[in-house]
């Protein structure tokens, strides 16, 4: 599969020579922020105190695509987040501009996995971790984070979680 990021960058040049300014805004956006996460993982393992060449630094502090794939969640969050309050504050303009935005990073997560499977995952791992109460959320989620990550919204198995224990 070639790398998410060079597609990305690729898909912002398609964007630029078409002249598709959501694309282009987005896109551009979502390249500085896997920048700045990249810029972040570098600096930490400076702090490592191991000696890394600088080449050799800035190549183990690429994201991966699994990396590159949470900083999208993140920039979906923020913008749902952002339309639900536009929409709270009547700008309806600005909620489906943040909309718009969402359909473009979409384009590049995993195929999502559907609400009834993700509640089938969340059953298996409550009977497995045998959580009874709300203080057991953490177990639940470390079972079944692994087996969804990138397919499935972190806030939408939180609140499978809390619905599931709330009825024991």
């Amino acid at each position: 599969m070639e790398n998410l990021k060079s597609q990305l960058q690729d898909n912002l040049k398609e964007a630029l020579k078409k002249g598709d300014q959501t694309a282009l805004s987005v896109l551009r956006m979502l390249l500085a922020s896997i920048q700045n996460k990249e810029k972040e993982k570098r600096f930490k393992m400076s702090k490592t105190g191991q000696n890394f060449a600088e080449a050799e630094l800035t190549e183990k502090s690429a994201l991966a695509s699994e990396e590159i794939i949470e900083v999208i969640f993140s920039e979906v969050k923020k913008r749902k987040d952002a339309a639900t309050l536009y929409e709270k504050g009547n700008r309806q303009e600005l909620a489906d501009k943040e909309k718009k935005e969402i359909e473009v990073l979409q384009k590049y997560l995993p195929e999502q996995i559907p609400e009834d499977e993700v509640r089938k995952i969340v059953k298996e791992a409550i009977e497995k971790t045998g959580a009874k109460e709300m203080k057991d959320t953490g177990k639940i989620m470390a079972e079944v984070m692994p087996k969804v990550k990138g397919k499935a919204e972190g806030s939408l198995i939180s609140k499978i979680v809390k619905e599931l224990l709330s009825q024991k």
